[in-house]
């Protein structure tokens, strides 16, 4: 690391001691968490007009800028749409006219092109410029060099208070609460324990499936920056729980934790990701446990049907919320909720609207969500940008506490088009293309044509990544493939790492021997998750 980098790293530390014994000092109360989202929901279009006159049109370097030049919209011209039409309507009829950025673009992946015109970017070239970065995280799954996420505690604190009224609305705030997720890099561990403190509630137990103290080269600052949070924490006067290394192969310590938790107060909070609470009520069924009273938050993934069975048949609730590293949490289910997944969007922190737009190699078309950051304190300025996720948004009231401080929009039957997902990681369609294309055919023989990979749910409702590999592929070991998809994935980056060891920990890769799966276009998808949207296209 250079001098400056160095400096730049100590400026960070030094902001985040600052900001931590602030953030951790002052707790909400069920009257301030609804007084900080009626503000952000009363001056929504104020914040966002504010964050892209100063986030966009006063930065030279934003990467849309020349979208909105091409688009002959000016700041006065955006300002006045929004007071005439409103801020979603405006998104519209921007994202129309061609300002927006696809997955791949904002992740600095491919160039931005627009008419003809080809504007290069970079992942960072989306960070919110007058931010003041309090840590870093990386942006979940495998995305090749992976990104760095500017996390502020101030945006963290926002989110806390949309927790807090989520909550309360399903009878889970004044229980006993263990994490069970992950360490630095992966943020959702500490910002789970940060956010469930700010709300007054200090989490008892965090079980971490990735070790917090892996002081390899690659690994050791982030070992280091969870444990010095921790300790700072402690020194400011919350008892913040040190990490315990749980792998994902061994739920039924977490299980048991919950159940003696139970037998004591009779209620226990569980956040984690669904696979992995899933994984928590099989082995409390293996064992006899019963979780009745036990609530499981989730997110990280879907929530299914299976999944949802095999959480409630040991007696326990669910409800989940829905986010990623770019914005935090953006979604907090209704507690009326009228199906799996019904979501309300936090509004005051971001805006959607959804697009159609075609999923590569089918010829179907799905409602793509397309995000704008709201907040000053947004880690990233986000404008029209394209998740992988497409889903149902509607609006209906449901007279729940969070509808009752106007968050009117539902999210409904959340999925990705581009991104397999389990045990709680992401792993992205470019990258593991990659892998599928590339690195197999050249270890193992064939062509790309041999090789896909099929999401799957087992009996038990556990996510699985089936690689189907052609008969005519002559393999001595199948074992071999998997692990060299994983060793792939290790080389990456320190989220890829921490993904491949969950996957191989949960044995979430399988090998199939059959001819890979073709569309009815007569496309061979290297990634076949069609189903999930196939279905719903009907």
């Amino acid at each position: 690391m250079s001098l400056a980098g160095l400096r730049d790293e100590l400026r960070t530390y030094r902001r985040f001691v600052q900001g931590l014994r602030g953030y951790l000092r002052s707790t909400l109360t069920s009257e301030s968490a609804r007084d900080v989202i009626q503000r952000c929901q009363e001056a929504r279009e104020e914040n966002f007009l504010r964050l892209v006159e100063r986030g966009i049109f006063s930065y030279p370097k934003s990467p849309y800028l020349p979208l909105f030049a091409m688009a002959d919209c000016s700041f006065e011209d955006l300002r006045d749409s929004v007071s005439r039409n409103g801020l979603d309507p405006t998104l519209l009829a921007l994202r129309r006219s061609g300002v927006y950025v696809s997955f791949d673009e904002f992740k600095g992946r491919v160039p931005i092109v627009r008419e003809g015109r080809t504007f290069y970017v970079e992942a960072h070239d989306f960070d919110n410029p007058y931010l003041a970065a309090d840590y870093y995280v990386e942006s979940g799954g495998s995305t090749g060099v992976g990104t760095r996420v500017p996390h502020d505690l101030n945006h963290l604190a926002i989110q806390a208070a949309y927790e807090f009224v989520t909550y309360d609305a399903h009878d889970a705030h004044d229980i006993p609460c263990v994490v069970w997720r992950g360490v630095l890099p992966d943020g959702s561990g500490i910002d789970n324990v940060l956010r469930r403190a700010r709300c007054g509630q200090v989490p008892q137990r965090w079980f971490s499936n990735t070790s917090p103290y892996d002081f390899r080269p690659s690994q050791a600052k982030y070992s280091l920056a969870t444990l010095l949070t921790v300790a700072l924490g402690r020194a400011f006067g919350k008892s913040l729980p040190w990490p315990t290394h749980v792998p994902v192969d061994r739920p039924e310590l977490v299980a048991r934790w919950v159940a003696r938790a139970l037998g004591e107060a009779g209620g226990c909070l569980v956040l984690a990701a669904a696979s992995r609470a899933l994984r928590v009520c099989l082995a409390a069924r293996d064992e006899g446990l019963d979780l009745t009273g036990a609530v499981f938050r989730l997110g990280g993934e879907p929530m299914t049907p299976a999944k949802m069975a095999g959480i409630e048949a040991t007696g326990a609730r669910v409800f989940t919320t829905y986010g990623f590293s770019e914005l935090g949490r953006v979604g907090m289910e209704c507690s009326r909720r009228r199906e799996i997944n019904d979501l309300h969007l936090c509004d005051g922190i971001c805006a959607l609207v959804p697009h159609e737009r075609r999923v590569d190699g089918t010829e179907v078309e799905v409602p793509a969500f397309n995000f704008t950051s709201i907040l000053p304190t947004s880690p990233k300025i986000l404008l029209n940008a394209e998740s992988d996720d497409f889903g149902i948004i509607d609006q209906h009231p449901c007279g729940c506490p969070l509808s009752e401080l106007g968050l009117a929009t539902h999210l409904r039957q959340i999925s990705s088009f581009r991104k397999l997902t389990g045990e709680g990681v992401t792993l992205v369609g470019s990258e593991m293309i990659e892998v599928l294309e590339n690195v197999l055919p050249t270890r193992f023989g064939g062509s790309p044509l041999n090789y896909q990979l099929i999401e799957e749910e087992d009996d038990d409702g556990l996510t699985r990544l089936v690689l189907a590999i052609d008969p005519s592929v002559q393999l001595a070991d199948e074992s071999a493939v998997i692990d060299t998809i994983l060793e792939s994935l290790k080389q990456s980056s320190p989220m890829a790492d921490s993904a491949q060891k969950i996957w191989r920990q949960a044995e979430t890769f399988q090998v199939r021997r059959q001819k890979p799966m073709w569309t009815g276009r007569g496309k061979l998808m290297s990634l076949h998750v069609q189903k999930r949207y196939e279905q719903r296209a009907r």
